[in-house]
């Protein structure tokens, strides 16, 4: 298979095996970070190759990476849903790194305002963060940092610009929706700030667990 779809997971009964059927046709592994849950037992019951892995996510991703047999890496978060053709449109990207568009799952119209913020941003900066669905050329992958945070978006720094496809991956709003729109978006651009500024990431994952 020329396309790997490699998935970190923890405590996503409830969303691994969308993910994983999403990904149909692709080699699919799952990293399990040590849910207590029945997530791995559903990623293999939905067909993905599961591995176990102690956190954070950045090592779970390389773990996955490190067991991946394609020539393309597609990153996808466990509550997120690649779109029809998703594999075939990375293929023909002609791009080492990028991304899809976003929209969010849940049927509410402050995660409609949120997705197309997100877009426009990712329009600009061509950073595509990790809820939408990374993909690398595995010739051009050199890993992600093992930090306990801000993983994607060190790697999408790294790789820029990115292509972002106009194929959009689904994902579930429900940080949002459970913390408040305004306020998870400025808790986010905070982290990204003080990481700029030198922060250290152990105190940053923290403040952003607290939140």
């Amino acid at each position: 298979m020329s396309v790997s779809v490699i998935i970190p997971a923890l405590n996503e009964e409830e969303w691994i095996a969308g993910a994983v059927a999403s990904a149909a046709g692709c080699e699919v592994i799952v990293v399990d970070g040590g849910s207590s849950d029945r997530t791995a037992r559903f990623a293999t019951a939905a067909g993905a190759r599961v591995l176990l892995s102690a956190p954070p996510r950045a090592r779970q991703l390389n773990q996955g990476a490190a067991a991946a047999s394609g020539d393309w890496l597609i990153f996808l978060h466990a509550d997120s849903r690649l779109p029809p053709g998703a594999a075939e449109a990375v293929e023909g990207s002609g791009a080492s790194f990028g991304g899809f568009r976003l929209q969010f799952a849940e049927p509410d119209r402050k995660l409609r305002i949120a997705a197309r913020m997100i877009n426009l941003r990712t329009a600009i900066t061509r950073e595509p963060w990790g809820d939408q669905a990374q993909f690398i050329r595995r010739s051009a992958f050199s890993g992600f940092r093992e930090i306990p945070i801000m993983e994607d978006y060190e790697l999408a720094r790294r790789m820029r610009p990115a292509r972002i496809l106009p194929l959009a991956v689904t994902t579930s709003g429900r940080r949002f929706l459970r913390k408040g729109l305004l306020r998870t978006a400025v808790v986010n651009w905070l982290t990204i700030f003080r990481y700029h500024l030198g922060a250290d990431p152990e105190e940053l994952a923290r403040a952003y667990r607290l939140f």
